[in-house]
């Protein structure tokens, strides 16, 4: 919302405490999981609910212009980066935060599994960004989408320097003014 220069009100949903699972949360999002959207001046004019972050996304990219190339070619690449994000480093890095940071016993089989995981994942995206700004050549919604996972790589024991083009987008990226408001919000 920030990088669009869209207004917007914040709803703090405590996941510890269960926010989630109130009937007035879960009639915006049916599977109690965050984030959700509820924007009054939907496409028809109607208020739409949007729940899913990257169909909140892609519909704030439609919404806007903004943040989805224009090219046939750059969107698809850049909804190909997306969907990495959706199917990759959100749940995998998702894994690791919680076996590393949250679960009440250590389960070596699973920190193994989703650590390795998710080092292969920063190699993935360190090839990507070989020779490129960004994950679609210019500033997209998968990075938008990707970049909040990569932004807690000391959750799951990364250094970046391993990587050193993920770290030189992640660097770019934390200095844009929308995003260092944007990454305020949650705290």
């Amino acid at each position: 919302m920030e990088e669009l220069a869209l207004p917007y009100r914040v709803h703090p949903i405590n996941i510890g405490k269960g926010d989630q699972f109130k009937p007035e949360y879960v009639a915006i999002n049916p599977n109690s999981k965050i984030p959700a959207i509820v924007d009054p001046d939907g496409p028809d004019g109607e208020p739409i609910r949007m729940m899913e972050s990257g169909a909140i996304l892609i519909y704030l990219a439609g919404k806007t212009g903004k943040v989805l190339p224009q090219s046939v070619r750059g969107r698809y690449v850049a909804l190909e980066w997306l969907m990495f994000q959706m199917g990759g480093t959100g749940p995998i890095f998702g894994q690791v935060h919680h076996f590393l940071r949250a679960a009440k016993e250590a389960v070596p089989y699973a920190i193994e599994r989703y650590v390795k995981e998710t080092r292969r994942l920063y190699g993935v995206l360190n090839d990507r960004l070989r020779g490129r700004e960004y994950l679609a050549g210019e500033y997209s919604i998968a990075d938008v989408a990707n970049y909040p996972w990569v932004a807690r790589y000391e959750w799951h024991k990364t250094d970046l320097n391993e990587f050193p083009h993920v770290k030189r987008w992640f660097d770019a990226i934390s200095a844009r003014p929308a995003v260092q408001r944007g990454m305020k919000i949650p705290q």
